[in-house]
């Protein structure tokens, strides 16, 4: 009897050619697997770069916006008698820069890392699915939601600190920082006319005799506020961010194009018809169904054919008031709680005399912006992600993906029509999906469902009724 190979040495197997004769045969298509996964190796390893020059980049940017904030602004000529500048010092702030940053930036990064380790991924993940999967989304979301609060603060922060210098604008309460050299203003004016009222001049910033040229340079930074910039940022971030997590959106009603409810849960392909039920009253009681057009002939109101369908539009309609609800207002108070707090830092400059009242709603605004444009940039829209952040990028685009391109997401073999030949080898078989998910990558065959989002119904839970639908039914990984 021939002896047997040893079962321990991988992708080899014995071959017997003829009787007297044995061979060893690598089985081709292990080595292709075995090639996949090491490329997919490579890949992760590219994309988790790709990631970190994110954060670098970040980095950079808030060095620079500091660097900005220290350097001498432009001083715009101003008027001893302009009593728009001249408030008295407030000594103590309401809200101090220390305590702006411990509420603008502080508590956001707590408060994300809270959610996205104790809520995520929600009630949707089925039984039996690994730990190891649940912290990988866990992590994913905790990433990408730093990494939204990141991008909006630190950008509000450089535009703020780089327009504060370049205007120069006073602030109301210049003079009292200024100290004013009285006794020779007409060696400082710069421009206009004296009239019988009011001399009616400008003079420029040599003026101004305090010896604390840090504390005179700043009363030339009132435009844009930075309280109001760095506040709305971070908290109006946040606010988006709890609202997403947590499922608090305004009633809508879906398009009649809704996809199937499994798509919105947090591991799409683990989402089984078991679990969810099939009635009506088991699983998807709230959960748009796609209703096809049936042909009718309507004579006359007696005609049985009316009295069917004035039955199905009262279902409909009864189906349709139950497809969304108002979340509780415990959940809506919570939401707007950090909004509340930007409004108030915000305000306290105006009654501080730290900024002009064009000042600080410029600045909220910059902060609006920033923190709307951040969350967007990494998490789906409130009515229709369910409260997921988007996936990775793809590997071969984790740096770059040029003219042509569908998405960052998408493979190159997606975009040029090879992936759908490529399909049936592409993946290697010993890859699982369910022990080798990862949290930093996708497989090319799970990115085909990206673009096939679903808007949400109202309210039902928190993270994860919801998603979007990734991969091929069980053979896709969910991140």
């Amino acid at each position: 009897m021939p002896q047997e190979f040893p079962a321990t040495t991988p992708f080899i197997r014995p071959y017997e050619h003829a009787p007297s004769q044995r061979y060893l045969k690598m089985d081709n298509q292990d080595l292709h697997q075995h090639g996949q996964s090491r490329r997919w190796q490579r890949g992760l390893w590219i994309l988790v770069a790709s990631y970190v020059l994110d954060w670098i980049i970040l980095l950079i940017f808030g060095i620079v916006g500091y660097v900005l904030g220290k350097l001498t602004p432009n001083k715009r000529p101003f008027s001893l008698e302009d009593r728009d500048i001249s408030f008295p010092f407030t000594i103590h702030e309401t809200v101090p820069a220390w305590v702006a940053m411990i509420a603008n930036t502080v508590a956001p990064i707590i408060i994300i890392i809270v959610i996205s380790l104790v809520f995520v991924p929600g009630r949707t993940v089925p039984l039996g699915t690994p730990k190891a999967l649940v912290w990988k989304r866990k992590l994913w979301e905790l990433h990408m939601g730093l990494l939204g609060l990141g991008l909006s603060l630190i950008s509000a922060w450089f535009i703020t600190n780089g327009m504060k210098n370049m205007f120069g604008k006073p602030r109301p309460d210049l003079l009292s920082r200024c100290q004013p050299d009285i006794a020779h203003v007409s060696q400082y004016v710069v421009g206009g006319i004296a009239n019988i009222s009011s001399n009616g001049q400008l003079v420029s910033a040599d003026i101004c005799k305090n010896p604390d040229k840090s504390l005179v340079d700043d009363g030339f930074r009132s435009y844009p506020s930075g309280h109001s910039s760095s506040s709305a940022a971070g908290l109006l971030y946040l606010s988006l961010f709890i609202a997403s997590k947590f499922a608090i959106t305004i009633p809508f009603l879906a398009p009649a194009s809704y996809t199937d409810a499994a798509s919105y849960t947090a591991f799409p392909s683990r989402y089984t018809r078991a679990n969810r039920g099939d009635g009506d009253l088991n699983g998807e009681a709230y959960e748009l169904r796609d209703q096809k057009p049936r042909d009718e002939v309507l004579s006359r109101p007696s005609d049985p054919a009316m009295r069917q369908r004035l039955t199905r539009h009262r279902t409909t309609v009864a189906a349709v008031r139950r497809q969304a609800a108002a979340p509780p207002l415990y959940l809506l108070a919570l939401c707007v709680l950090p909004f509340f707090g930007a409004v108030f830092i915000s305000g306290s400059r105006w009654f501080d005399f730290r900024h002009h009242g064009f000042d600080i709603l410029f600045g909220f605004f910059i902060g609006t912006l920033t923190a709307v444009f951040a969350f967007r940039y990494y998490h789906l829209p409130l009515s229709q992600g369910a409260g997921w952040a988007w996936g990775p990028r793809s590997p071969d685009k984790a740096f770059w993906a040029g003219v042509g391109s569908f998405s960052y997401a998408t493979t190159a073999a997606m975009d040029d029509g090879s992936f759908d030949r490529q399909f049936a080898t592409s993946r290697p078989s010993t890859f699982d999906a369910e022990d080798n998910d990862n949290v930093y990558a996708r497989d090319d065959e799970e990115r085909i469902g990206m673009s096939s989002t679903r808007s949400g119904t109202g309210y039902v839970s928190p993270v994860g009724q919801r998603s979007r639908t990734v991969g091929f039914g069980n053979d896709s990984r969910e991140v």
